[in-house]
């Protein structure tokens, strides 16, 4: 092959077992050989290419990069991309593995993001997630990178990682503001920690642009943020403008920044004036730049508060008040928000472009709302056409698909073969492969989720589901049938107490541990603790609604909650502070105005429980007693990694509903898994805590001796009929 095209084409031969397998289907950044004539050889395969028992072959076109992709659409055309972040847990890496392989054949996204934490809080995951995007699905990827507070090396490795995975695309971001102090590690070489320090290189997001142009020339896609409402940095909020952002926006496109990818937003005529503001700018410099505009679809009313509350994006009249008044119900919730979303796509679609117009959709790994909201606005391309190389009696057997139809990619073979037409087995396809298993081996026991992906070894090869065409997975992504509500298991439970093994289960955004509050912030929040009994002020002013947040909530308590706030104060003035909690419900409406969540016709329930830090002597104190009661399971975790509960393998359902011709649905269980992960990020909070303040400060050290002195411990009582029970028993001890 000349050189020439030895750049633009990588060959790829995928094994294909005698059992059937799936034929990788071809996306957008892939081209199919002599796609003009299905009779004409392949112009960069002869029929001398290797082949290792039966092989499919295509050509893959290098064009990974974003702006060579955009470069190859119609400029009147419209694309779309998708964010991921790294899950918590192995369970949801595992889940999101399926859901991403079916995403990619049912919606066909130009790239997706994967997002990285504060400070490389999840570089490891993010890597890894990067990976099974870039490698093992071929989705054009583009990696998130923060450069503050952090290790000066982590930025070398992440980029040296990212292109070693093929990754060409960086989402250049700052992170946190820069806070070195209060980062380093007092215990090591402090010549060598600062020489580390990322902060000495990166201030900002333009110097992290302009080091990655100056190591790497044009090999990297470079995209930065954008602000339609302003950056909501809350050290500076008097700051926050679309004209006081625009100088350092100047700055990274002019170091090099090739698009501008936005944060999210509801007001749709804020972005068009931000948008029209950036082409007609005086510099010149984003008359042709791609501007994508970000999108979060709403998957609950909690959810879109919060969201917009950290992010500081209004919420327009009009959208506000179609929410609200449904937000008690989080499926009218969810179409109400397609409904929402879809509009403002519509509307974004006739804002005059330089080029293909596109959006860039906030998943939280999620798919079934995302997936409705791309087919209602026509922005899943169609299939893509693939090469295969079948081979039949020893020799090669050239084929080109023609299309797609009813679940079968059809090909015409060569002449020699009689012309004839199949359909290429893709019986056990994405997204139900399964795991080849002995029939004596016990199915999974953790759920029937993790089963359903299992096959005994007699019936390996034997279809387990109808043929996955991509009209069947799109409906599956939807929710579709059996298949599609399984595959949408987790749409509605979604944060912390949700499934652990779902891909969205944990932080909403995937950043990491954060205090998701500013210095100044914090300090008008909860001030310089100096005591425990200051500590218990604080907890004590947020049940009393003084203060709106405390490290571990960002929200003022809900109406269910200030139900029990006698409870929770009088365990503040045992020094044993909540983080969370329910009261006992027994069968109240599902509309009930305080208790009431899902839809209007059905009843919920809920087991009495709270979660609390305590000192180690008091929960000394206390397990014995706990032990004692048969009504009661809890889990306790301290931030050296201890743990102890009363059955580690208990699931633990707390919260469920009833509804008219729907199965029970349980948004809230409790498990020791998801606990221990929660555990790691409650006394990580602890230490993002400390560090507002001077290291060897009052405020430091007591922060420090709390979270090295304390546990978490989680306890539920399982006799919700008895309204007081649980709090009966914690009170008097």
């Amino acid at each position: 092959m000349p050189e020439s095209q030895s750049k633009k084409y990588e060959d790829v031969c995928v094994l294909e077992s005698t059992s059937s397998v799936p034929l990788i289907v071809a996306m957008a950044n892939r081209v199919a050989c002599s796609p003009s004539s299905p009779t004409k050889q392949c112009e960069h395969h002869s029929t001398r290419t290797p082949t290792v028992a039966r092989s499919a072959c295509y050509a893959t076109k290098n064009m990974d990069k974003i702006t060579e992709k955009l470069a190859a659409l119609p400029p009147d055309s419209h694309y779309f991309s998708l964010e991921f972040f790294p899950p918590k847990t192995q369970h949801g890496f595992a889940n999101l593995h399926a859901r991403l392989s079916r995403m990619a054949q049912a919606l066909r996204p130009l790239f997706v993001n994967v997002t990285w934490g504060a400070g490389g809080s999840t570089s490891a995951k993010s890597l890894a997630l990067a990976e099974l995007t870039q490698r093992s699905l071929q989705l054009t990827t583009c990696l998130h990178l923060t450069c503050t507070n952090m290790s000066r090396r982590l930025v070398d490795d992440a980029l040296e990682q990212a292109k070693a995975l093929g990754v060409r695309n960086i989402l250049a971001l700052r992170g946190d503001p820069p806070r070195s102090d209060e980062y380093r590690d007092d215990s090591g070489d402090q010549e060598a920690l600062e020489a580390d320090d990322s902060n000495k290189d990166f201030m900002w997001a333009v110097d992290l642009v302009r080091y990655i142009r100056k190591q790497y020339g044009d090999y990297f896609c470079i995209g930065v943020a954008g602000y339609p409402e302003g950056h909501s940095d809350q050290s500076h909020p008097e700051h926050q403008s679309v004209e006081h952002d625009l100088p350092y926006l100047v700055e990274k496109a002019a170091a090099g920044a090739d698009f501008i990818m936005t944060q999210l937003f509801y007001d749709v005529e804020a972005y068009t004036r931000y948008e029209r503001r950036l082409r007609e700018h005086e510099s010149g410099l984003f008359k042709t730049i791609p501007i994508i505009p970000g999108l979060m679809p709403v998957q609950s009313y909690q959810i879109l508060r919060r969201t917009t509350k950290l992010s500081h994006a209004a919420l327009p009249p009009d959208v506000l008040k179609r929410l609200e008044a449904v937000k008690g119900d989080d499926e009218a919730v969810k179409r109400v928000g397609v409904d929402i979303i879809t509009e403002a796509v519509e509307t974004m679609k006739l804002i005059p472009n330089p080029g293909p117009r596109g959006f860039h959709f906030y998943t939280l790994n999620l798919e079934k709302v995302v997936t409705q909201i791309l087919e209602r606005s026509s922005l899943i391309p169609p299939a893509t056409p693939i090469i295969t190389m079948p081979y039949s009696n020893g020799g090669p057997d050239h084929a080109i698909a023609e299309e797609e139809s009813d679940g079968f990619l059809i090909v015409e073979r060569s002449k020699q073969n009689g012309n004839h037409r199949r359909g290429s087995s893709v019986k056990n396809s994405q997204p139900r492969n399964r795991v080849v298993v002995s029939r004596d081996r016990a199915s999974s026991t953790s759920s029937n989720r993790t089963s359903a992906f299992e096959a005994p070894e007699d019936e390996a090869g034997v279809p387990r589901d109808q043929i996955n065409s991509r009209a069947n997975t799109l409906a599956i992504s939807q929710g579709e049938g059996a298949v599609g509500r399984e595959a949408t298991w987790d749409d509605f439970p979604n944060g912390r107490w949700g499934d652990v093994r779902s891909p969205a289960y944990g932080e909403i955004d995937g950043y990491g541990v954060s205090l998701h509050a500013s210095i100044p912030e914090a300090n008008r929040l909860w001030g310089q603790p100096g005591s425990i009994g200051d500590i218990s002020t604080i907890f004590r002013n947020h049940l009393e609604g003084r203060i709106e947040a405390i490290p571990w909530s960002e929200e003022a308590l809900q109406a269910e909650t200030l139900t029990i706030k006698q409870h929770l104060l009088a365990l503040v003035e045992k020094g044993w502070w909540s983080v969370a909690s329910q009261p006992a419900v027994n069968g109240k409406r599902s509309n009930d105005p305080v208790f009431g969540w899902g839809p209007k016709n059905g009843f919920v329930f809920q087991k009495p429980f709270v979660e609390l830090f305590l000192p180690a002597l008091d929960w000394e104190g206390l397990r014995p007693k706990l032990d004692a009661d048969e009504e009661v399971t809890y889990f306790a975790g301290n931030a050296a990694g201890d743990f102890v509960s009363t059955d580690e393998h208990s699931v633990n359902p707390v919260t469920w509903g009833t509804f008219t011709g729907k199965e029970i649905i349980t948004p809230t269980i409790i498990e020791a898994v998801s606990f221990r992960s929660w555990v790691e990020e409650a006394f990580g909070i602890w230490a993002e805590w400390q560090r507002v303040y001077k290291p060897g400060s009052e405020s430091s050290r007591l922060l420090e001796r709390v979270r090295k002195g304390y546990w978490l411990v989680n306890i539920i009582h399982h006799g919700y009929l008895e309204e007081h029970a649980l709090w009966e028993r914690l009170l008097s001890t």
